[in-house]
């Protein structure tokens, strides 16, 4: 048996020992942190089947930039002028309303100032003024009113008078009695 080869008494050869230690070094490592190397290759593996679809859908359904014709770029930048010119114009017209109406108030203002100023030098009273630029009332209907006196008496039980419905001239209302101890003896 000229072919076999009979193991070495030392131990195995110095490449075998590098390959047991390899081995040996794995088998440690999948033995403390293998399920976690799974996971993370789960992980991975879902991460890039993922980013593949995404990429092979932006492809299929974006349009090469190089296929845009400059006429409509040309075209696209003209309507978006159109556009905020007519949105300006919009604002400019708003603006002069705005102004317009903010110089009727200033002008109302003045005149009423004016008015109270010609009122205080005649004699007459600011409320007065006011009411009378608000509401015009004629001055004999204010002039002949009366006032008629509130009596001094109490109303009497056979003039309508209601105990429980709070009208009546009454200012009684039933109050809780004494809390503590009565003072008997």
């Amino acid at each position: 048996m000229a072919g076999d080869v009979a193991p070495d008494p030392q131990g195995p050869p110095a490449g075998q020992e590098g390959v047991q230690f390899f081995l040996q070094a794995v088998n440690s490592l999948f033995s403390d942190y293998g399920w976690y190397i799974l996971f993370a290759l789960i992980g991975i593996y879902l991460l890039v089947q993922k980013l593949s679809k995404n990429l092979q859908g932006t492809k299929g359904s974006s349009m090469p930039t190089t296929a845009i014709e400059p006429d409509d770029v040309v075209k696209q930048q003209e309507a978006l002028l159109a556009a905020r010119m007519k949105m300006q114009e919009q604002l400019n017209a708003q603006a002069e309303k705005f102004k317009e109406k903010q110089k009727m108030l200033e002008e109302e203002k003045r005149k009423q100032k004016i008015a109270m100023w010609e009122s205080m030098q005649e004699g007459k009273s600011y409320k007065a003024t006011l009411q009378h630029n608000q509401e015009p009332v004629p001055e004999a209907s204010t002039s002949t009113t009366v006032v008629k006196p509130k009596p001094n008496r109490k109303p009497l039980r056979g003039e309508g008078y209601n105990p429980l419905s709070g009208e009546g001239g009454g200012t009684c209302s039933w109050r809780p009695g004494r809390r503590g101890p009565s003072s008997g003896g």
